[in-house]
Parts: structure tokens; C-alpha cells; sequence
């Protein structure tokens, strides 16, 4: 029954749904297991609280509330003894505004941010903006014979240097803020692009926030000041007679300012384009990574507790369909998810000390094979061995902790139930290789194979074509057997992918701050080198009398520059 409509959320929220149930029709609420981690649990502290003195007293919780369950699920005396092999458990809080940016815990609700970008990339713009400032402090002394005279007259006829100053720190700061009028109109025009390619929604509030235009407008005093301060300090001290007799000073060690301001020009561009290429291999990296199984071509039915005792049925009849080759029924997939560890032991050895915690996951007979794994000891399961109901199958990195350098007819154990302590003990059958499960920022951690229905989806492998009829054929399977239950697909491969797509949308907006820095860096030293040029014109005119060649001509005004650059 419905009891009530809410507003539709922001998109920048946190909590992100399209209904509310309440917990009490939950069974899995009503567990009072203190080491399950099925829920987030959010709390609203007093105004008065201090958050650090409430995190002061978990660890008294954990004693009495979760060590009684660890001490029977390890077998141990106490929670000390739990900890002294290096185990441990935490609670922690985290303020909710600081979860989208600032938590790397697993299971959030959805894809968080990385605060460490958003400081890259200020950090970036600010360098941009120093590039364009540069620009502005080298073409303005470049300019200064232009202006000279004008100094010149000025000082005669009585101005004094501060007011000479302040005018030319009025037109540094006049002209930032019409760029930044300018830019302000292209970010607005441009936001739709950027969005699109950031994949957000982003908005301007330039009514909706008061703050947002004094800001700019204080930005544009602040770097019109910045970039006009050199200049007007230099060109305000000129001497007047030498001005007027034609004679102008360039001041002690101007160029000497101008050639190491476009040397940290180009050095901060070329920083911004290493790093683009240090993302760009980071990616390639991750495109082609081998992972120990194979993503590609393997379809995902979601929702396969839907089907009931029919998902086999299911699986054999789409294994029918000429376009698929191998299908496993699992809620295992290698892609992270909220998965806990459970413990495991040498065979006959149930010691704290002693125990391994890894992922148990509970598949098919075919899993290993329709997920392209691979065994480098022992063998698959197989139907023609009962016995494999008690079997399990070790990735290397297991194989490794137990200690086994030959783990083919070796036995581990593990709880069965931790309420009765009922041990059931497994034989391995075979090593996998090591695949990745978690992100590839990981370790890959221990992980073992074992028979069970823990039917969550449907994995089939597709043949190497189009896959649109087959996933076609699959759908009218779905919907002959459900009704009332959406058909809910996707790729192995994409959902892989959809970890990284952060990462894809970092580069591109990488290069584009990289393009955007050698454009500007660029202009500038096309500007300082025109007027470089505009300077020694009579100079180029008595090398051409004299023979000079274009070729000789530009060599002779590019050396300088190309000597900084390089």
C-alpha cells in the first residue's frame, strides 16, 4: 500500500531511490548477527555531540556485542587473542557530506567521487590561469617602446609615478574583467559539452547563489592585479629625458623576466602533458590488463531468483540457442561487491592463528569454464564425481596463504553454521589462476570455489557475433517463464568497465586542460615573438638588402624562443 509521495531527490544526493519499504518486512532486519554487514547504518547525533567522543566507545560495543560472535566463528578465547594475529575491527564515523568525496569503503550506495581530483585539477586551473597572467606581464613589456613616449610625456607634464601606476593597473584590471565577463558566457555556453562529457549535471547558480558574482568579480580585481603589478611597476620607471632623446631602458634584468616566465610557461604545459600520458597508459593499462578470465562476450541475466526451481531449465534451453556456448547459474561474478570473508583452516587444525579469511564463492559445474578461467592444477567440477558436493577449488593466492605447494587432495574446513559450530570439511580438487574480483587497484586476494545454488543471475557465454538475436531469444525464454518481473540484462565486460569510467572521463578532461594550456602558453609566445619582430624591423630589413634569406630570417628570430622552449 502506498502511504505517501516524496519529492523527487536532487541528483548531487547521496541517497538515491525509487521507493521507501519499511525494515520490519525485511527478514534479513530481523537478524541480530553482530558481523553481517547487510545495512548502512546512518545516525543523527545531538548538536551538543562530539563525534570523536562517540567513536571513543565502540570499541566497547565490539567487545560486548561483537566479540562473543568472533570468538565462536574463530574459535579463540577472546576478542585479544582475535587481534593479536593481526586482525581487526573497527567502527568508524563518517559525516555524511564527506561520503561522496572522501569514503573508499565498499558497498556505498552509489559510485563516489575522488577529492583527490578535485584538488588536481584546481590546482591545474590555477597553473592555467598563471600561463594567461604570464602572458599578459610578457606582451605588456614587450609593448613598453610603444608606450614609452607616452610615460614620457606624462612625467613631464607633472604626473606623478603612483598615479601612473594606477593607471596602467586600471587597465590590467579593466581588461580581466572583461575576459572574465567572456569567459563567464563561454562556461555557460559551454556547460552542456562539459556535462556530457563528465557525465553530470551540473549548473551555474549565477541567481540562485549571492556569493557567486561578488566571487568573480573579487577574482577579476584579484588577478588583474596580479598580472598588471610588473608591468605597471616597470613601465612607470621610465626617466622622461631618455624617453623623449628615444632612448628606452628596458630595466635591470626585464629580459631576463620574460625568458624564465615562458620557460615556467612551457615547463608547467609539458607537466600537464606528461601527466596526460601517465593517465592514458594508466587506462591502456586497464583496457588490456589480462584478468584471468575472459569479459568479453558474456551475457548477464539479472534477477534469476525469479525463475525458481526453473532457472536450470532455463539455462539448458537458452544453451539450445545456436549463439550461445557455455552458461553458469552463480551470484558470484568477478566485479566488486559487498562480499565478506569467512574463515578456513588446515585440515584438522581449527586454531585462530591457523585460519584464512577469504571469499567462499558457491557456483556450477560450468562456471569456470564459461568464465574462460583457468586451472594450472588439478581439475573443474564434474558431474561425474559426487563428491565434488564436498569439494572446493583454491585460487593461487589461497594456495599460497595455506602454505600448499601442492593443494591437489589436501582438505581445509570451515563453519558450517556458527550457531552449532558444525565444521564441514572440503577436499581441493584444483588451483585456478589468479583472476581479479575486486578493482584492479587491489591485491588479489584468497578465494575458493565451491558447489552450491546461490542463483542470482544467469551468465552465458555468446559466440564471438551479433548479439542482438540471441539476447533476443533469451528475453522471449525470460518472459515464457516470468511474468510480472522486467527482463534485466547486461554485459560482463561493461559492467567491468563501468569501474573505470571515472578514470576514462579524468583523461579527457585531462586533455583537455592540457590542450587548453599549450593553446594559451602558444599564443603568448606568438605574441612576444610578433612583437620581438615588430622591434627589429629595421634590422630585418637591412639583412634582406643584404641577401638573408625567409628561412635565414625566421631562424634568427626563432632561435631565442626555441632555445627556451627546448
Amino acid at each position: 500500500q502506498v502511504t505517501a509521495v516524496i519529492r523527487d531527490i536532487p541528483a548531487n544526493s547521496h541517497f538515491r531511490f525509487d521507493f521507501f519499504l519499511s525494515m520490519q518486512n525485511l527478514a534479513e532486519s530481523k537478524q541480530q548477527n553482530w558481523v553481517s554487514h547487510n545495512f548502512n547504518t546512518y545516525l543523527v547525533l545531538r548538536k551538543d555531540a562530539n563525534p570523536r567522543q562517540l567513536e571513543a566507545k565502540f570499541p566497547e560495543v565490539i567487545r560486548k556485542y561483537v566479540g562473543p560472535v568472533v570468538k565462536q566463528l574463530m574459535n579463540i578465547n577472546s576478542i585479544d587473542e582475535f587481534e593479536k594475529t593481526g586482525n581487526f575491527l573497527r567502527y568508524s564515523l563518517l559525516p555524511l557530506t564527506d561520503i561522496h568525496l572522501r569514503s573508499d569503503r565498499v558497498g556505498e550506495l552509489s559510485p563516489n567521487g575522488n577529492i583527490q581530483y578535485v584538488y588536481i585539477f584546481s590546482v591545474i586551473a590555477a597553473f592555467i590561469l598563471l600561463i594567461a597572467c604570464i602572458n599578459f606581464m610578457n606582451l605588456a613589456t614587450a609593448r613598453s617602446a610603444g608606450r614609452a613616449k607616452e610615460v614620457g610625456v606624462r612625467k613631464v607634464l607633472g604626473s606623478p609615478r603612483s598615479r601612473l601606476v594606477g593607471q596602467f593597473l586600471t587597465e590590467s584590471v579593466l581588461l580581466s574583467g572583461i575576459a572574465f565577463a567572456l569567459a563567464a558566457g563561454c562556461a555557460y555556453g559551454l556547460l552542456p559539452y562539459f556535462n556530457q562529457l563528465a557525465v553530470k549535471e551540473m549548473t551555474i547558480p549565477f541567481l540562485t547563489n549571492p556569493w557567486l558574482i561578488p566571487a568573480l568579480l573579487f577574482s577579476a580585481l584579484l588577478v588583474g592585479l596580479l598580472a598588471g603589478s610588473y608591468p605597471a611597476f616597470f613601465l612607470s620607471a621610465f626617466r622622461p629625458i631618455r624617453v623623449l632623446k628615444g632612448h628606452v631602458g628596458r630595466g635591470a634584468g626585464s629580459g631576463r623576466l620574460r625568458s624564465g616566465l615562458v620557460v615556467f610557461q612551457f615547463t608547467t604545459s609539458i607537466v600537464l602533458i606528461v601527466g596526460t600520458v601517465v593517465v592514458y597508459n594508466q587506462l591502456d593499462y586497464i583496457r588490456n590488463k589480462k584478468l584471468g578470465f575472459n569479459k568479453e562476450q558474456v551475457l548477464i541475466v539479472n534477477d534469476a531468483y525469479a525463475l525458481g526451481n526453473g532457472v536450470e531449465s532455463f539455462k539448458n534451453e537458452a544453451l539450445r540457442l545456436p549463439g550461445i556456448v557455455g552458461a553458469t547459474v552463480t551470484g558470484y561474478l568477478p566485479i566488486p561487491s559487498w562480499r565478506s570473508d569467512n574463515p578456513f583452516f588446515p585440515e584438522g587444525v581449527i586454531q585462530s592463528e591457523r585460519a584464512v579469511s577469504m571469499q567462499s564463492w558457491r557456483v556450477d559445474h560450468a562456471y569456470v569454464k564459461t568464465l574462460g578461467m583457468e586451472l594450472v592444477q588439478g581439475r573443474d567440477f564434474s558431474r561425474q564425481f559426487p563428491t565434488d558436493s564436498s569439494a572446493v577449488i583454491l585460487n593461487e593466492a589461497a594456495a599460497k596463504v595455506f602454505g600448499y605447494r601442492e593443494p591437489v587432495g589436501k582438505r581445509v574446513s570451515t563453519f558450517r553454521d556458527i550457531n552449532t559450530r558444525e565444521i564441514q570439511t572440503f577436499t581441493i580438487i584444483g588451483v585456478v589462476k589468479d583472476f581479479h574480483f575486486e578493482s584492479l587497484r587491489q591485491n588479489i586476494g584468497a578465494l575458493c570455489l565451491t558447489l552450491g545454488r546461490y542463483g542470482g543471475s544467469v551468465a552465458f557465454r555468446l559466440k564471438a557475433e551479433d548479439a542482438a538475436p540471441v539476447l533476443a531469444a533469451v528475453e522471449a525464454q525470460w518472459k515464457k517463464r516470468v511474468s510480472g518481473q522486467p527482463f534485466s540484462y547486461g554485459f560482463l565486460d561493461e559492467e567491468f568497465d563501468a569501474m573505470y569510467r571515472t578514470e576514462q572521463r579524468i583523461g579527457k578532461i585531462a586533455v583537455s586542460f592540457a590542450v587548453l594550456a599549450i593553446v594559451i602558453a602558444c599564443l603568448g609566445l606568438f605574441g612576444l615573438a610578433a612583437f620581438t619582430a615588430e622591434q627589429r624591423t629595421r634590422e630585418i630589413g637591412i639583412r634582406k638588402v643584404l641577401g638573408a634569406s625567409v628561412g635565414n630570417l625566421v631562424g634568427m628570430l626563432s632561435k631565442d624562443f626555441l632555445r627556451l622552449v627546448l
